[in-house]
């Protein structure tokens, strides 16, 4: 499995909007007031996804109730990449028991917006929607035997929420590289 870093947006980036269906056909924006806005990049057959997607389950029960909006997006081409498919996208967001949006990103104009590179890909906006954190979950990787803790995204949304200061040394995600349509990688994507 070839990993890819993330491309570490600069702190301080407004959020993009967007507006994207869920697997049901349901769109979503970023809400008009939160105390904070979390975007993951995501997928379902990443190995990096796969191996974190209990925490992220977790992530959306225990940060949603304190007024996170949380938001996931599928960004990768479901004609080559058919496991990442809307249907499947709603039969994993079932399975795991994710509690916030799973979005498609068909035209992946989002994730070129945000300049996701990889799955998972975090985006940790303030109530202002000022970018306070970009990088890691954690330290744990599926091969490395580190328990998935979140502790990296964890303290960084209770940073936000405590309304302290995020550090701005921060660790890049790292996963799977996003499945880009023949000829729709962006200019910042090697």
């Amino acid at each position: 499995m070839a990993a890819v870093e993330s491309q570490m947006l600069d702190l301080g980036t407004t959020a993009p909007k967007f507006s994207l269906p869920d697997a049901n056909g349901v769109r979503h924006a970023l809400r008009d007031h939160a105390s904070a806005y979390l975007v993951m990049f995501i997928c379902n057959h990443c190995p990096f996804v796969k191996h974190i997607r209990e925490q992220l389950a977790l992530l959306g029960r225990d940060y949603l109730p304190l007024d996170v909006a949380i938001y996931a997006i599928n960004s990768n081409d479901a004609e080559t990449h058919p496991g990442d498919s809307p249907a499947k996208m709603k039969e994993e967001a079932n399975t795991w028991g994710y509690e916030f949006p799973y979005l498609v990103d068909e035209d992946q104009s989002v994730a070129k917006a945000y300049r996701a590179a990889c799955t998972p890909d975090f985006f940790l906006f303030d109530a202002n929607r000022a970018l306070a954190y970009r990088g890691q979950l954690d330290d744990s990787r599926p091969s490395n035997n580190i328990p998935v803790t979140g502790k990296d995204l964890r303290a960084a949304l209770d940073a936000v929420l405590g309304h302290s200061a995020v550090p701005t040394v921060q660790k890049p995600s790292i996963g799977c590289n996003i499945k880009w349509k023949i000829g729709n990688a962006p200019e910042y994507f090697d």
